[in-house]
């Protein structure tokens, strides 16, 4: 997971669920495990897998879409946002659809932060190590020395009463909330 970036994938369609945009991390993640490159038709893969994987009814007037689906081994939300159009005529309604892998590690932190005390930077800190960079990439990342990260983890290990940063991550979801 080291240096993987989380990003969100993104998908227009429009009422009658035909694909309009995409983003390169939507067809990462509706292709998974097969790599996007050996896909030919992209918008037909697409346009399948949303009416297949993310679509719960198909109502006459607008589709419903699920929550939450899966991907591989991975979880995934898909929220999902109705653009109306300007004009009647300008284009017809259609829905931006954002999927989003771990919205549980939020809901984790943000308890953790609130049952063992974290200050906002610790917070911070411990958010990056749950992405799994390391302390020299989190000081970047936070524009401080990596000794400050340093210090910052052991604080949190002390308020977590853990002795590594994998003890950290494992508390935080292992805790019971």
């Amino acid at each position: 997971m080291r240096n993987e970036k989380l990003q969100a994938g993104l998908l227009l369609v429009d009422s009658k669920l035909k694909l309009l945009h995409f983003n390169s991390e939507a067809v990462k993640i509706l292709a998974y495990p097969t790599g996007p490159e050996r896909i030919k038709r992209l918008d037909v893969f697409l346009s399948d897998r949303v009416r297949s994987g993310l679509v719960e009814e198909r109502a006459t007037e607008s589709p419903t879409f699920t929550k939450e689906f899966k991907s591989g081994n991975r979880r995934y939300t898909c929220r999902t946002f109705t653009l109306e159009p300007q004009e009647a005529e300008s284009f017809r309604q259609a829905t931006v659809l954002l999927l989003e892998r771990n919205p549980f590690r939020v809901s984790a932190l943000s308890q953790a932060a609130q049952m063992f005390g974290f200050t906002p930077r610790e917070n911070q800190t411990v958010e990056l190590l749950l992405q799994g960079l390391t302390s020299k990439e989190i000081a970047t990342r936070l524009e401080i020395s990596p000794n400050t990260v340093k210090a910052f983890v052991r604080l949190v290990m002390v308020k977590m009463g853990v002795t590594t940063r994998s003890g950290i991550v494992g508390k935080i979801f292992i805790s019971p909330s």
